[in-house]
């Protein structure tokens, strides 16, 4: 479009000063539109390390007798964030580099936290099943109750119970990948190992009116003391020991008793070996063993929860780049559409344009300011999830007014590195934390299917027993101040005869209490033998359908095993595919943005020479505002795709320089090192477009009188 030549060289003048200004105000608005994020080099305090106990190992009775039945009480969660998050707090912005989110994530995520308390959980079944009991079960599931950022594969599962673990009681009633182990465990029951001391001690005054009239008295008074202790204890091997030791003490006024006070105790040992059902370690051991297998699957699940957790964050944070830097595109494109709608606002003015050109660049500006508006509430939006992700808890004002600034920023490799796809899949199936919970878990049931196999024996057990009897106290002194004379019947005449009474008392009319306990053992009354107990349930079904369900439930889990080896497969092809398709959209991408760019700059020459519009301009800088926007989400995607293959073939840990000790105790030492990953201040800046300051014609037209 050729412009009339304009004839005031003051108006001129005046036009030209105005566009120079509005240009610097729209290159000052375009080339700082967001603080740029400095590399922080600072030096992190130290912070509080978390530990739990190792409570497989029961708290000992030496020297405090009385530990054993005292609770223990463990330390307050720590709820406050670490001092790595206040030292990286600048002028109200948190600057956040890749691998300082990650070291928060490891220090103060509290899908870790809570995971990291499973393993202490896991350890309490070891101390149970080690006394006899039966193992309550250990939350296998992954926690995921951080928002923001998605992982893939396996990973994503999330489980219904209590913190987000696997479904069931503590998280124990849900099998892996939904397969459930509804016969682990069963099988013959397991008598404590731990011994079991118990006493009764009871002391009774009874007080009986006669009824008979051969009572001799009305009102009979017996007082009864009673002492009894009991001793149990059960074997690893099948065999079970029983001790019992019972005292009676009693006073009496009948004159027909014969002692009074009279004392008896009985003692006996018996030993009970199991034949057949419940013989060996394989059914007795089965809990121990499964709990220890448990213990290991905790740390494995603490591994899949850094890995899933760690996946995340790293999501998130190319989120947050993305957002960042979309920022930037739309207000680099706001800061254009700004500068046309004062340029034409001038023109016309002065008569140069018509006023429609306005009314367009309004429009573009609004739509422009729309899309700023959108951008800047999404990065607000990973701002928040990503403050969330890393602390324990935003109560701090200054963080949670903090704005997160991203100092990194995405780093593509010239020559993308190729690894042979079976090289990718040989590493995943030796490191998958999945696999290796599946492996666990079949050996786990192996083991309760042998118990199990046990329990369809009859049982037979072979016991064994030694006992004693003994009596004393005193001669009722009715019948020791009348004792029989020859040829006295004690019963017709009511007198003593010592030749009749019991041993003890032949010599005497009192026996104390040590000489019957010696009777216990001295063989005055003892009470021994020998049996074998047989008990055959006819038929067998209930045994039979438990065998056969647990046979079923593994060879389910065999097939299962099978098919998460077949879906990391896929995972990994498909994590491989993602980097190629990515790395060729951002190529793509790219390749848009220039020519973009080269069209914009061409429109801006013909808008130069007068030989296109404002709109013309206006409708090149939306294509290349989008094509940057589009180049912006592509690195994004790359990087993410990086990320899902180093966590499809097991590497994320090792590629990003994690130690797990350090994420077991929540405080990092050694900085992770990102892969893929560079400064922000060392990233090759993007062109800013601009729009050229156009000739203005020397002789404006005049307006009409």
């Amino acid at each position: 479009m050729s412009l009339p030549c304009m004839k005031s060289p003051l108006l001129a003048a005046l036009a030209i000063a105005v566009a120079l200004a509005g240009g610097a105000w729209a290159q000052d608005s375009q080339s700082n539109p967001m603080p740029q994020a400095p590399s922080a080099s600072r030096t992190t305090p130290p912070a509080k390390p978390f530990k739990l106990e190792n409570f497989a190992k029961p708290q000992a009775a030496f020297p405090n007798v009385i530990a054993p039945y005292t609770s223990q009480q463990l330390p307050t969660p720590n709820l406050n964030n670490t001092p790595r998050i206040e030292s990286m707090l600048q002028n109200g912005k948190l600057m956040l580099s890749m691998n300082d989110a990650i070291a928060l994530t490891l220090e103060n995520n509290m899908d870790i936290a809570i995971q990291r308390y499973n393993m202490g959980i896991a350890d309490t079944d070891i101390l149970r099943t080690k006394a006899g009991g039966v193992f309550q079960g250990t939350p296998f599931g992954v926690v995921q109750n951080t928002p923001g950022g998605a992982t893939g594969g396996l990973g994503s599962t999330v489980g219904t119970g209590p913190g987000g673990t696997s479904a069931g009681a503590a998280g124990a009633g849900g099998g892996l990948g939904g397969i459930v182990s509804s016969t682990l465990g069963l099988g013959p029951a397991v008598t404590s190992f731990d011994p079991i001391l118990s006493a009764n001690l009871q002391m009774d005054r009874n007080f009986t009116q006669s009824s008979s009239i051969f009572s001799p008295i009305p009102v009979g008074n017996t007082n009864t003391g009673s002492a009894n202790f009991s001793y149990l204890q059960g074997f690893q091997w099948g065999t079970n020991l029983a001790l019992g030791f019972n005292n009676t003490h009693v006073t009496s006024n009948n004159p027909t008793n014969t002692y009074t006070p009279f004392l008896a105790s009985t003692l006996q040992f018996r030993l009970t070996q199991h034949l057949l059902q419940g013989f060996g370690f394989a059914p007795n051991r089965r809990f121990i063993q499964i709990a220890k297998t448990n213990r290991e699957i905790s740390d494995v699940v603490f591994r899949l929860q850094v890995i899933t957790t760690v996946d995340q964050i790293e999501n998130m944070y190319w989120d947050l780049v993305n957002a960042y830097e979309n920022v930037k595109v739309q207000q680099d494109a706001l800061g254009l559409a700004n500068k046309t709608l004062s340029d034409n606002k001038k023109q016309v003015e002065i008569g140069t344009l018509a006023p429609i050109e306005v009314v367009r660049a309004e429009s573009t500006v609004a739509t422009d300011q729309q899309q700023l508006t959108v951008a800047q509430t999404n990065l607000e939006l990973q701002q928040l999830l990503m403050k969330n992700a890393l602390s324990r808890t935003l109560v701090d004002p200054a963080l949670a007014d903090a704005e997160v600034i991203p100092t990194d920023t995405m780093l593509l490799p010239e020559v993308e590195p190729v690894t042979p796809t079976q090289d990718l899949v040989d590493s995943a199936l030796s490191r998958r934390a999945e696999l290796a919970e599946a492996r666990m878990s079949l050996h786990n049931t192996a083991t309760s299917n042998k118990a199990i196999r046990n329990n369809l024996l009859p049982s037979l057990d072979l016991f064994a027993y030694y006992g004693g009897s003994g009596i004393g106290g005193d001669v009722n002194p009715i019948l020791a101040n009348n004792p029989c004379q020859p040829g006295q019947n004690p019963i017709a005449n009511f007198c003593f005869d010592p030749a009749r009474a019991a041993p003890p008392f032949r010599t005497s009319t009192t026996v104390g209490y040590s000489n019957t306990l010696s009777q216990l053992v001295n063989s005055s009354a003892p009470d021994k033998g020998v049996g074998i107990s047989l008990s055959i349930p006819i038929r067998n079904r209930v045994a039979q359908a438990l065998q056969i369900r647990s046979e079923l439930e593994y060879r389910q889990e065999q097939m299962r095993l099978q098919q998460i080896e077949n879906q990391i497969r896929i995972e990994v092809r498909n994590a491989q595919f993602a980097v190629q398709q990515n790395r060729a959209g951002v190529a793509a991408a790219q390749a848009a943005v220039d020519l973009a760019q080269q069209s914009l700059e061409a429109e801006q020459k013909k808008y130069a020479l007068g030989a296109s519009t404002s709109t013309l301009v206006l409708q090149q800088s939306s294509a290349l505002t989008q094509s940057r926007s589009n180049l912006v989400g592509a690195r994004a995607a790359y990087e993410k795709a990086r990320v899902e293959l180093d966590r499809a073939t097991g590497l994320l840990l090792e590629h990003n320089g994690i130690d797990l000790s350090e994420a077991e105790s929540g405080v990092v030492n050694k900085m992770p090192s990102v892969p893929y990953v560079q400064p922000r201040s060392q990233a090759k800046p993007d062109v800013v477009p601009q729009l050229p300051t156009q000739n203005v014609p020397e002789n404006p037209p005049q307006p009409q009188q």
